[in-house]
């Protein structure tokens, strides 16, 4: 289904040709998805761009901050992370309606799924090294080199996260879930000390989020920046090892599945191949597992009240919200030493 694109197709057509000169090709193309941030495929003459721009409409203040994006990728790319070249940022909404920005368009594999079912076997360890890869090549970035010192609040992340998750879920109007209000009172009874460790954190750094390169298994481009901030590396390694403890039916984790058959890592493998790239973070700990499956808990709860309200957006949402229960039991599991393997 072709979607519908939100300005007019003239107007950036002749912004491009004013930028850049003209050209007698133009292609424009929206791309399919549940991004919050509208994005598009722009082909002019010869280059090959993707479009991010803000949603028309009231926004919430400080939400899709596309020029906080664009920020990361103008500090990330030149220190050699893999990241799309940023090529403009455009501020005034009288143009497409809203601020945007254009970066280069990255050639490559995009995978949905932990499980990795459409490559074979032997290619599945691989990728998920290149994964590891890619998340230490961002932490082992120092914020204040590359201009992001100011880019969020340094230190005592996790209680902050904590504090305002909670808060969250205890303002839902949702059903009583037990087991997330026990892990809302674990989490800050159990918080490790402060280690100091401040990074660039992406916020939702999973396999989805990934264009690897075409037949290497290596990330040629890392997206979706728009929950980025300065943060604790830990928090993103607690969320990217979430498969593990998820099953298929799970959010698609690869909990239960027969991972040696298929080719996949184990979870220690995974965290080791991570540590040799940033060799000086903090050990993983339940409690980091456990935050990345509250936050996530609350995240399903929001959807699920949003269900309520007849305000969700995406087809599977009534699907979405039971999870919440079920991720807050997994969380459960790993801090009282029941987790599967």
């Amino acid at each position: 289904m072709t979607q519908q694109i939100d300005f007019k197709p003239a107007a950036l057509r002749a912004f491009l040709d004013d930028t850049f000169g003209p050209e007698p090709d133009f292609v424009l193309e929206r791309v399919s998805g549940g991004q919050s941030n509208p994005t598009y495929f722009v082909t002019h003459g010869s280059q090959r761009m993707v479009l991010r721009k803000q949603p028309n409409g009231p926004i919430l203040k400080g939400a899709h901050a596309i020029d906080r994006e664009f920020r990361v990728l103008q500090s990330l790319h030149p220190a050699g992370v893999p990241v799309a070249r940023p090529i403009l940022y455009h501020d005034d909404p009288a143009l497409l309606g809203t601020p945007f920005y254009l970066m280069e368009r990255v050639e490559g594999r995009v995978f949905s799924e932990s499980a990795l079912p459409c490559v074979a076997p032997e290619e599945r360890h691989a990728l998920w090294m290149g994964l590891a890869d890619a998340l230490a090549a961002i932490h082992a970035v120092d914020p204040e080199e590359v201009g992001l010192g100011d880019f969020g609040r340094p230190g005592n992340y996790f209680e902050r996260q904590i504090a305002r998750w909670s808060k969250q879920w205890h303002a839902s109007s949702s059903d009583p879930i037990p087991e997330l209000d026990r892990l809302a009172e674990w989490l800050p009874a159990n918080l490790p000390p402060d280690d100091g460790a401040v990074s660039l954190a992406h916020g939702d750094f999973r396999m989805g989020n990934m264009i690897f390169h075409p037949t290497e298994p290596r990330v040629v481009a890392i997206l979706d920046w728009e929950l980025s901030t300065l943060g604790h590396p830990l928090a993103d390694l607690g969320f990217c090892v979430m498969p593990w403890h998820t099953s298929p039916d799970e959010y698609g984790g690869i909990l239960g599945l027969d991972r040696a058959a298929l080719g996949l890592p184990s979870e220690a493998e995974f965290v080791a191949r991570y540590r040799e790239g940033n060799p000086g973070v903090s050990e993983l700990l339940p409690f980091h597992k456990a935050f990345a499956l509250f936050r996530f808990s609350v995240i399903f709860v929001g959807i699920a009240d949003r269900v309520k309200a007849g305000t969700a957006a995406g087809r599977n949402a009534s699907e979405i919200g039971p999870l919440a229960r079920r991720f807050a039991i997994r969380a459960l599991e790993i801090v009282e030493g029941r987790a599967q393997e």
